[in-house]
């Protein structure tokens, strides 16, 4: 496994092209893009303020910043860097901003969710759409890029919007049976609508792209209830976790659960296998070192390496107790993720934040188990295979497949803290974001 050396960055604004050709960055207000495979500065852009938002449109050839504290998005060309195009939301604000599928318009939600206008790049058209719902989760685009959904809240009540993105004409529209709509998510093939309620409402509904309601999942009542949902690559499952530190899995034939995934601190099933983060500290011939040593041979010296022990089942976990009175406790299932071949599913539960859970889809039974030495940042999957990228706060990246497990150490200088990583679209490559920096991961093909 090879790194890059470290580059500046702000905001954890690090993005791969959709292409995989090219590397975004931001560093305060320039935007620099670089050769994915080399690295070498390719157009560095100088925008108006601090940039607090980029993304790459659909076919690679621009790139959208939004300054939301100015009101302002600004477009970049790679084709042509002379060419450049500034939206100015003025006194409306601006709160969110984002691409349409086709790369050629760009959708920005004004403060307090007045509306969303449609800027044209080609025409320099404009379209407005009244009443955006105030949500986490409000616009959603079908795979193929052919459909919009947008939550909506008028007269107290939610409300779906379907748009056809070629044209901006509304498809169909009708009202929700949610208290207060939280997000929504179209399935990968496009044919089915989820649309979750608020975390004080157990309701997941299920429609169709013509509006008709397929179906509507309760587990509970009276308690705090959805937390997150992921849909599994081929749209046959869809995975709720739940504050009750439990992932339902619906099936996409009569949208009802197959199985539940509960979340225990301590693991009693022998067949489940328990990857535990172990530190060792280096052995160091002293004799041998020239003093003083250089700074990076000395941080790569000193610094405890961690490597992976299989615990003995049971095995209990770290486990934190919520703080019930406060608003947003750490407890319930706050990621989740499928692999990209469906055969597994990776979550965390908040509340046991150093593990890891692997599932395997295919039996409907927990598979591994990483304990952390540190709380889990984030993970994410290869996307082109099973193989699953955790970051925890330090200046490790650990790696997990069904083959095994590896912790890696960055040899890098100073404190390079990973809070996030992005896998690049071949799955060769990765992005180790920090606070103030990113450094590239090289992987061998065999590796892993």
């Amino acid at each position: 496994m090879d790194f890059s050396e470290l580059f500046k960055l702000s905001g954890l604004l690090g993005r791969f092209s959709p292409d995989g050709k090219c590397l975004a960055s931001c560093v305060q207000f320039r935007l620099v893009v670089r050769d994915a495979s080399t690295l070498q500065v390719l157009q560095l852009y100088t925008c108006l303020d601090q940039i607090q938002y980029i993304e790459w449109s659909s076919d690679s050839l621009f790139i959208l910043c939004a300054m939301y504290k100015r009101g302002i998005v600004q477009v970049w060309s790679l084709e042509q860097p002379d060419w450049h195009c500034k939206i100015d939301e003025g006194s409306a604000g601006l709160v969110a901003s984002c691409w349409s599928p086709d790369g050629r318009h760009i959708l920005n939600t004004t403060e307090f969710h007045l509306r969303i206008t449609v800027w044209s790049l080609c025409t320099k058209s404009v379209s407005y759409i009244k009443y955006p719902k105030a949500c986490q989760q409000g616009i959603a685009f079908t795979k193929d890029g052919r459909y919009m959904a947008v939550a909506e809240r008028r007269d107290c009540k939610d409300f779906i919007s379907i748009f056809v993105c070629s044209d901006w004409q509304l498809l169909r529209h009708f009202d929700t049976e949610t208290q207060d709509l939280f997000g929504i998510e179209w399935a990968p093939n496009g044919c089915v609508l989820a649309v979750w309620d608020t975390c004080l409402e157990y309701k997941i509904l299920l429609y169709s792209l013509d509006g008709r309601l397929l179906s509507m999942y309760r587990a509970y009542e009276w308690s705090l209830g959805i937390k997150s949902i992921a849909w599994s690559p081929s749209s046959q499952f869809l995975a709720i976790g739940s504050y009750d530190e439990k992932v339902r899995i619906l099936n996409h034939v009569t949208w009802k659960k197959i199985t539940e995934f509960e979340h225990p601190a301590t693991i009693v099933n022998t067949k489940t296998i328990v990857y535990k983060e172990v530190e060792k500290s280096p052995s160091v011939e002293t004799e041998r070192l020239s003093f003083p040593p250089t700074r990076a041979l000395a941080s790569s010296l000193f610094s405890t390496q961690s490597k992976y022990d299989v615990s003995q089942v049971p095995f209990s976990l770290q486990y934190i107790k919520p703080v019930a009175d406060r608003a947003n406790p750490k407890i319930g299932i706050g990621m989740l993720a499928f692999s990209p071949d469906n055969c597994f599913l990776a979550t965390k539960n908040d509340n046991i934040p150093n593990a890891v859970w692997i599932w395997d889809i295919q039996k409907l039974k927990l598979f591994v188990v990483l304990e952390q030495l540190c709380a889990v940042q984030s993970f994410q999957w290869d996307p082109r295979q099973p193989r699953l990228a955790v970051c925890t706060g330090n200046s490790k990246v650990y790696l997990w497949s069904p083959a095994g497990c590896v912790a890696v150490q960055v040899p890098l200088e100073g404190d390079f803290q990973i809070v996030s990583l992005s896998w690049h679209a071949s799955g060769d490559s990765m992005a180790l974001l920090s606070k103030d920096n990113f450094c590239m991961c090289y992987l061998g093909r065999e590796e892993v």
